[in-house]
This record gives C-alpha cells, sequence and structure tokens, in this order.
C-alpha cells in the first residue's frame, strides 16, 4: 500500500496593516454616508464576529478611487512579500532547505499574474530551475481545501518528494467606494489579506491526508463569484448561502464520509473555512455538532476576517498548534469549505 502524503509543517503570513472593525465602520460612514441604506446595512459589521483583519494597503488608501491596473500592480508585489515570508517559515518550522522543494501548488483568485505568482517566487528567492508548478486560479473561498488536495496528490504520485502549497489572497483589495451594493457592503465587512504555506511529502512525520472530494451544485454558478469592472473585482454573494449549508451541506458531506467508510461521529476535529458568523453556525448545525463547537473557525473570524482560500488553513494551523499545547490527541479530522462553482470541498487526515 502506497504511503500516503503527510503534513511536515503549516505556516501563515498577514500584511503590515491592521483593521479594527470599529474603525473601518467610521470610515464605512464617511465613505457611504449619502446612501440611503447606510443604517440598514450597518449592523453587517456588527454581526460578523470579526474584531481585527489585515489589509496590504493603510485604511487611507481606501478613500479615494482606484482602478484594476493599480489594485492588479498591488495585489502582484504583496501576494509575493507574503509568499515569501510563508514560505521562509515553513521551511524553517520544519528544518528543510530551499532546494528540497521539488514542486509548487500557487492557489490565488484575487488578482492576476501571468508569469504566475509560483515563477515569480522561484526567481525571488533563487529555487531549482527543475521545480515543477501548479498555479490555481478560481477556486475562491474552496481553494485551501481543494488546493491542499491536488498538493497532496502532486505527493502521492511522486514518493519521497517534497511538496509546498502556497495561498494568498488579497480581498480586501477589492473594496469598491462607489458601489452601495449589499455584495460590496458584506464584503467590506468580512475580507481581510492573508497566506499560508504547507509542506507535504510521504516522507516525513505529520498529520495524513487520506482522502478528497469535491460537489459541485448544478445550477449554482450565481451563488459566489466575482464579476470583473473598470475598478476591479467587484463580490458576488447570494443571500442563500447560510440556508444552502444548513439544508444541504450535510448530505453531501455523509456521502463523502460514507464512500470512505466513515459517518460524522468518526471525526474528532473539524477544520472548516468560517464564511461569517451565520455561515459557521450553518456549518455546526450541517454536521451535528453543538453550538460554539467550531472554536477556531471562530476565533480565526475574530482575528483575521474572511481570507478566502487562505482561510481554512489559519484554522488547520491553529487546530494542530493546540493539539501541540494541550496534548489532546485526535485521530480523524475533516476540512471543509465552499467556493464558486458553486462547490464543496473536502479533506480526510489521519492523525494516528
Amino acid at each position: 500500500m502506497a504511503a500516503a502524503p503527510r503534513l511536515l509543517a503549516i505556516a501563515t503570513a498577514v500584511p503590515p496593516y491592521p483593521l479594527d472593525q470599529e474603525n473601518v465602520v467610521e470610515r464605512v460612514k464617511l465613505l457611504f454616508g449619502r446612501s440611503p441604506d447606510l443604517d440598514r446595512l450597518l449592523p453587517v459589521f456588527l454581526n460578523t464576529g470579526i474584531q481585527t483583519r489585515y489589509s496590504c494597503v493603510p485604511i487611507e488608501w481606501y478613500d479615494r478611487a482606484h482602478g484594476w491596473p493599480e489594485r492588479n500592480s498591488i495585489y502582484l508585489a504583496s501576494a509575493l512579500d507574503l509568499l515569501e515570508a510563508a514560505t521562509k517559515r515553513v521551511l524553517r518550522l520544519n528544518g528543510r532547505d530551499k532546494s528540497e522543494i521539488d514542486k509548487i501548488v500557487v492557489v490565488s483568485t484575487t488578482g492576476i499574474a501571468t508569469p504566475s505568482l509560483d515563477a515569480m517566487l522561484i526567481e525571488r528567492m533563487g529555487l531549482r530551475s527543475t521545480v515543477q508548478r501548479l498555479p490555481i486560479f478560481g477556486l475562491g473561498c474552496a481553494g485551501g481545501v481543494l488546493g491542499l488536495a491536488r498538493a497532496a496528490s502532486q505527493a502521492a504520485a511522486e514518493p519521497g518528494e517534497t511538496v509546498l502549497f502556497l495561498v494568498v489572497e488579497l480581498c480586501a483589495l477589492s473594496f469598491r467606494r462607489d458601489d452601495w451594493s449589499k455584495s460590496n457592503i458584506v464584503a467590506t465587512a468580512l475580507f481581510g489579506d492573508g497566506a499560508a504555506a504547507a509542506l507535504l511529502s510521504t516522507d516525513g512525520e505529520g498529520p495524513a491526508i487520506v482522502a478528497s472530494g469535491e460537489h459541485t451544485w448544478p445550477g449554482s454558478l450565481d451563488v459566489m463569484g466575482w464579476e470583473v469592472a473598470d475598478e476591479g473585482l467587484k463580490a458576488i454573494f447570494s443571500r442563500d448561502i447560510p440556508n444552502l449549508v444548513t439544508t444541504q451541506l450535510g448530505d453531501v458531506a455523509s456521502e463523502f464520509l460514507t464512500r470512505h467508510g466513515l459517518v460524522f461521529g468518526d471525526i474528532d476535529r473539524f477544520a472548516c473555512h468560517p464564511g461569517g458568523a451565520k455561515v459557521i453556525t450553518a456549518l455546526e448545525y450541517a454536521f451535528g455538532l453543538p453550538e460554539g463547537a467550531l472554536a477556531e473557525a471562530r476565533a480565526v473570524l475574530r482575528d483575521y476576517g474572511n481570507m478566502s482560500a487562505a482561510t481554512v488553513i489559519f484554522v488547520l494551523e491553529r487546530i494542530l498548534a493546540k493539539t501541540q499545547a494541550t496534548g489532546q490527541h485526535w485521530e480523524r479530522g475533516l476540512m471543509t469549505a465552499l467556493g464558486p462553482g458553486f462547490t464543496a470541498g473536502f479533506l480526510l487526515i489521519d492523525n494516528r
């Protein structure tokens, strides 16, 4: 039986500018003061469960209008900085040298990069010229789970090789100061910036990734995504997302587990992309968990906001750190995330 790929180490990184949610609300009042719906929309900020987020630009940057070329230029520079920081940190945690990286999988959906970010990282860090690259675009919030699944497949296909999985999302760059739509308000209330890195190999110690899966609902292309406009990327959110999670995700996740001979009761830890406070509550209901069970997801949302694909890796990092600190061992974990498609991604982790 082939050895399963293992998570050797996880590291995260955030940009230098913290955004306190109360300060964001005051800024929004100034910027959207002319909107007749402002008073109705402001409670969105208060109900997110977010206290702090991070941005790759200072809060004053949002006072002015910015076009797509400027936003994407900032995306390229900031994303590369964060990826380099996360890569150096994850290598240091595992005691490996950059020369040991054989493959790179990079997930990002908040900007356009050609050459891709992985090629830029190879150039900046002086990685081996033979490193195999896989850039992935368009997975949105599901990218942390689905991208990690792709990286695990790469590691399983080449036993002994080291795969570097990277994800970076600069969601806060999508803020549109002249857009009073509810989707923009929700994005402004939720989104933050962040990056994460993981090392995977069949050679080493760490939790094993033993299975992955996904489900794309028919007729759901308009549930979540980006609309490209002159000012940049415009968020698309359906108000039905929490209801979809509550009514349909449980059955889909159960079917995934059944294919691997498991039920929800066999799962000791759930590492879920939080999305928002309502989504976390819906996830707990869908998986038959008591209220407050997804404590790590709530904590990451509180401290970092919704960083799209990167968020679930922050959640997993927190779960693993808590395990190490408390010595409370667990055997099976389930990672989940939802993204454009509309798609659910699943990853089964064996920590025995």
